[in-house]
């Protein structure tokens, strides 16, 4: 099985397995939980009963009543929050409030109201009058019912921070590789560019005449500028303000060379404007190369392919439109993943790498603006104007 459709086959069903037994354990949890608190609250009942109880016998204890066992079940209670209220709702009694310091009737009267919405009253039935009791959960009880949400975050933070972790080792295992595969790329070709300027040295020697020579040597600064290019990935490239129309003139004019007579590029600037912003020049020119590569493949040699260029006041935007088959909104930012591509051939790195080069090394962006299948699609770049 091949690196893509390995990864094809994680992505697709591995990935969904991953998530349904999370989820199956978060709920199952949140499951137990909630079993485990109804539990409590059942038994929390019924001490309460059994609480109101011993409070109605204290009341109407009289010399045979052991008033200390009676006594020693009412002090129990230390955790269940209790008031115990007459037939006219005036406050007899309360445990295990947290009271404030100003204002107590305003905030008993709030906890009655809020209690008798909770649940029913249990009832003492004395002598001559009724009083009714009105408990809420203990700090105990509650904690539990929250606890799988707590559990639930905790998780969600580990798994937020373990994917940070992995995504940052990915990430920079993927910069390492990018940087060893640039640099030995640019050393392997640096040894035969080099013999093949002298030896175009010698042929102009001998064959001064010869405009075939004057193209083969524009072909090996060509490879001389595409070594450059691989050289500088990895390391901070210097950044000169320059012209931008000159730029992309240079990169449109040599892909135009080079490409089908059946493909147009051309570049559209406003009447009269020069657009000096900083760049590396290797650099940026092989962003549009690429592009354009993808958008003559994306044609099929057949079309045309616009520049388009315009600024605000901190920014400088560049739309390089194409007349292609276009691409489904779901792979907008897909098509920016080392991998992708809709090719036969190809290791689906150019788009990857125009990426790289714009928003790490010059601080910009680049996306897909817009597109729709079978018309087009244009690729915006954003760049600082200073």
């Amino acid at each position: 099985m091949g690196y893509k459709k390995r990864l094809y086959f994680f992505s697709r069903y591995l990935k969904p397995v991953f998530i349904a037994v999370a989820l199956a354990i978060v709920c199952t949890s949140m499951l137990f939980s909630n079993r485990l608190a109804k539990s409590l609250a059942v038994e929390e009942k019924k001490k309460i009963e059994i609480w109101a109880e011993a409070t109605r016998q204290f009341v109407l204890s009289d010399t045979n009543t052991d008033i200390d066992f009676l006594w020693k079940i009412i002090e129990e209670n230390t955790t269940i929050p209790v008031v115990i209220i007459d037939e006219n709702d005036r406050l007899m009694s309360s445990r295990n409030f947290k009271e404030p310091k100003t204002k107590m009737d305003e905030f008993y009267n709030q906890e009655i109201e809020r209690l008798k919405q909770k649940r029913e009253a249990i009832v003492i039935q004395l002598e001559d009058e009724r009083q009714y009791i009105y408990y809420d959960d203990s700090v105990l009880l509650r904690q539990l019912y929250y606890f799988p949400y707590w559990q639930l975050g905790v998780i969600f933070v580990f798994l937020l921070i373990g994917f940070w972790a992995f995504s940052s080792s990915k990430k920079a295992e993927q910069n390492q590789v990018w940087v060893g595969l640039s640099k030995e790329t640019a050393h392997q070709l640096g040894t035969p560019i080099s013999s093949l300027l002298a030896w175009v040295d010698l042929l102009k020697l001998r064959h001064a005449d010869d405009k075939l020579i004057d193209e083969m040597m524009k072909d090996v600064n060509r490879l001389r500028i595409i070594a450059e290019r691989f050289s500088k990935i990895g390391s901070t490239p210097d950044l000169s303000v320059v012209n931008l129309n000159d730029a992309l003139k240079n990169a449109v004019q040599y892909m135009s060379k080079r490409s089908s007579q059946q493909v147009s590029i051309g570049c559209t600037f406003k009447d009269g404007e020069i657009l000096f912003i900083p760049l590396n020049i290797p650099l940026f020119e092989w962003v549009i190369e690429n592009l354009c590569k993808n958008a003559i493949d994306a044609m099929d040699g057949v079309g045309s392919i616009s520049i388009d260029v315009g600024q605000t006041e901190k920014e400088v935007w560049i739309d390089v439109k194409d007349t292609g088959k276009g691409l489904d909104r779901r792979n907008f930012k897909t098509v920016f993943k080392p991998g992708y591509t809709t090719k036969s051939r190809g290791w689906g790195l150019g788009l990857s790498l125009a990426k790289r080069i714009v928003e790490e090394y010059h601080g910009g962006k680049i996306f897909v603006k817009q597109s729709e299948l079978n018309v087009g699609t244009v690729f915006r770049i954003v760049l600082n104007a200073k």
